[in-house]
């Protein structure tokens, strides 16, 4: 079994995060926390738990509302990415890590030129993904799908969030049977996932992912 990397999205969450982090911690596992700077703002302690804990913390959009494929404009850019970043402040990981929200998982218009510019501009990080099981709509079953995609992908970055508790409940399942097949937890990103590092540009950014 290869090595996989687990990041969790849409947090933090007060009762949700630190239930993942008691899994993590009993498993031995560090991820990533792409967090929403709204729900930082209210549930701080849950990611500077995180953080002590050894996870990296990463932007994932203030608002978590709209695409920067349906909404490009700088000013939304602009408050979308660096209210989060002011949020995280000294949580920061060092290559000041961001994640577009893409909805549902989609890849294509995930970033636009404008947010490509302003994530080189500010040197962030951009970290996208491979495999997304559905954690979010599917609470119960998730686990066979992500199951079944991580064992596809030479090296899969899986998609969970940290704010849905009965999907949550099925973590340690998940994570025990990777373990039993073999399967190494890395907390570094597979470089088909890295779209930009500090602010510069990675062939994946000529794949489609960018709208106009």
């Amino acid at each position: 079994m290869h090595q996989v990397t687990l990041t969790f999205d849409n947090g933090p969450d007060a009762n949700v995060t630190p239930l993942v982090l008691d899994i993590l911690a009993r498993r031995s596992i560090k991820s990533t926390f792409f967090v929403v700077g709204s729900r930082l703002a209210a549930h701080r302690a849950s990611t500077e738990r995180a953080h002590a804990e050894g996870h990296w913390i990463g932007n994932h959009t203030w608002s978590h509302s709209i695409p920067f494929r349906d909404r490009g404009d700088s000013d939304f850019i602009r408050s979308e990415i660096d209210r989060t970043q002011d949020e995280i402040g000294a949580l920061s990981h060092p290559d000041r890590l961001f994640r577009p929200y893409g909805g549902m998982g989609r890849l294509d218009g995930a970033l636009n030129t404008k947010a490509v510019d302003h994530l080189a501009e500010r040197h962030y990080t951009c970290i996208l993904w491979n495999a997304v099981p559905g954690d979010f709509a599917n609470h119960e079953g998730w686990v066979e799908t992500a199951l079944t995609q991580v064992a596809t992908i030479g090296w899969p970055l899986v998609v969970l969030h940290d704010v849905h508790a009965r999907a949550m409940q099925h973590l340690d399942r998940f994570l025990g049977r990777l373990q039993d097949r073999g399967a190494m937890f890395e907390q570094r990103f597979p470089v088909n996932c890295i779209a930009m590092q500090r602010g510069q540009r990675t062939d994946l950014l000529d794949s489609g992912i960018v709208a106009n």
